[in-house]
């Protein structure tokens, strides 16, 4: 199955007087139906500056970016906003409702906004955010439910839409674990079920587990990619990576050690 989501040696240079600073360099993935990654790395890694570059709010330096097998390059202004609209589902750090909108009126604004709000897709709505534990709260305004509450709202408006591509920029920093553990698995739930590319920044490691490959990156560049369950639930729990006995061992074999989340 082709991917949804791809880049060809992506670059995002910035340069300031006669110095110049790669933040993305070379960067190639692709992320296919139903499968969900997660961007890790330091600070000023560039996860952040290549989330934004795939979903379009900030266009490279050089390379390509494709959904569905459209060059975002290649369309101009106005399409690229459209198609970014229809296309793109995007949940932000700061859950961003407007604060005068109901549960169900935020979660439906993308249907406005792309013209396709009908009785189908108000019930859509009603069954998503039932579905995320929320069809008791679709009257109350945003400063009337939890962060947590908040945060599905934000998940179940990126996801109203059926977009191709959905992107999270940090889902859960402003939750608490508990909270943050459901989000996540929800998050990762849905994207699987729907068969959507997602793809999530986070700092927060122990939310890896519920990825289907980590992408670290370093400096810009992607250092390593970890795609094998053993691995992943390693680097989201180090508990997760004792040493097996020797005398289970194979012939040859060595205990399994962490990766590094450096």
């Amino acid at each position: 199955m082709p991917p949804i989501l791809e880049t060809h040696t992506v670059s995002k240079v910035y340069r300031n007087g006669g110095q110049s600073t790669r933040a993305v360099d070379d960067v190639s993935i692709q992320v296919a139906p139903g499968e969900f990654v997660a961007l890790v790395g330091p600070s000023g890694s560039g996860k952040t500056t290549l989330l934004a570059i795939l979903a379009g709010l900030l266009a490279p330096s050089g390379g390509v970016v494709s959904i569905d097998g459209q060059a975002l390059s290649r369309l101009g202004e106005g399409k690229r906003a459209r198609f970014r609209r229809e296309k793109i589902g995007f949940t932000f750090q700061a859950n961003n409702l407007v604060p005068y909108l109901t549960v169900l009126e935020n979660v439906t604004l993308m249907l406005r906004l792309n013209g396709t709000y009908d009785r189908v897709g108000q019930q859509r709505a009603r069954d998503l955010l039932t579905r995320l534990g929320l069809g008791d709260r679709l009257d109350y305004l945003p400063r009337q439910i939890s962060g947590g509450q908040q945060q599905r709202v934000a998940i179940a408006r990126a996801l109203i839409h059926l977009p191709s591509v959905v992107l999270a920029d940090e889902p859960t920093a402003s939750l608490d674990t508990e909270r943050a553990f459901q989000v996540v698995e929800t998050f990762a739930t849905l994207i699987h079920e729907q068969k959507r590319a997602g793809v999530m920044v986070t700092h927060d490691l122990r939310m890896v587990k519920y990825v289907d490959r980590v992408i670290q990156m370093l400096d810009g560049r992607i250092e390593r990619i970890l795609d094998s369950h053993a691995d992943i639930s390693c680097l989201a729990d180090p508990a997760d990576c004792r040493p097996v006995p020797l005398d289970v061992l194979d012939p040859g074999s060595t205990p399994r050690a962490c990766p590094s989340p450096d």
